[in-house]
């Protein structure tokens, strides 16, 4: 373990377990490491596991550059029942009216949010209203206005459908709420939408299959696993490179 409120300059792609939030994730982090100077390069919901971009020392002057990257993420959602999160964090609300989809309408209609698309942040967000959290007003039942932004979505690729669950991937840019994705195609379909399951894959150059767990972290030594300053903003000096959609 590393000394104590130690000195580190790099980026440690971490892999977040389910059922924490990204503040306590980078918490531990820092608690296992040592490092002072430190935070996270866009969050996760607690029910969402994956890639994790924590930044440290003068890293930390590159988690806007990270924010930037385009993001992979692997899903699992129900068309049959939807709630007040959009996601199974919170109590699941049938939709009695939901008429299944056949295939056909259902991959028009996930095609239709590719490119660049306006989207409403959920209620259920760390969006700010007025300086607070918008969760925060939400978990009082006060009423929460967001106004649509514009994101982007390079791919949406539907691998399985079997009402009422489908699995997709989506390749998205900077800003872009799953949640808000599963809702609206919900509503195009005249369906429920609520999201059962969420992985982030990748962020730029960070992938799943390198990052390492909070476990994992407090039995390596962080030079093994981070990646030191001047290599990762070299790598970020780059234009980012937009993954390929999958085949199939």
């Amino acid at each position: 373990m590393a000394k104590k409120g130690r000195v580190f300059d790099g980026v440690l792609n971490l892999n977040k377990p389910t059922g924490i939030t990204s503040a306590r994730a980078l918490d531990q982090v820092r608690r296992i490491a040592g490092v002072r100077k430190s935070g996270h390069s866009g969050t996760l919901d607690p029910m969402a596991s994956g890639v994790l971009v924590i930044c440290m020392g003068r890293a930390t002057k590159l988690v806007e550059k990270i924010m930037d990257q385009p993001k992979i993420y692997a899903a699992t959602a129900r068309l049959d029942v939807t709630s007040r999160t959009f996601d199974a964090d919170a109590e699941l609300e049938p939709v009695p009216d939901a008429a299944p989809p056949d295939d056909a309408a259902l991959l028009a209609a996930a095609a239709g949010f590719e490119g660049r698309i306006e989207q409403t942040p959920p209620a259920f967000s760390a969006v700010k209203v007025k300086g607070q959290p918008a969760y925060k007003l939400a978990r009082r039942n006060k009423p929460v206005e967001l106004k649509a932004r514009r994101v982007c979505i390079y791919w949406l690729h539907v691998s399985r459908y079997a009402w009422p669950e489908i699995d997709f991937e989506l390749c998205s840019g900077r800003g872009t709420y799953v949640r808000s994705l599963i809702r609206d195609l919900g509503q195009r379909l005249g369906t429920g939408g609520c999201l059962t399951r969420l992985e982030r894959r990748a962020v730029g150059p960070y992938h799943l299959d390198a990052a390492v767990t909070p476990d994992e972290l407090g039995k390596l030594s962080l030079q093994a696993v981070a990646i030191d300053f001047d290599a990762a903003s070299e790598t970020l000096n780059h234009p980012p490179v937009i993954p390929s959609r999958p085949r199939g």
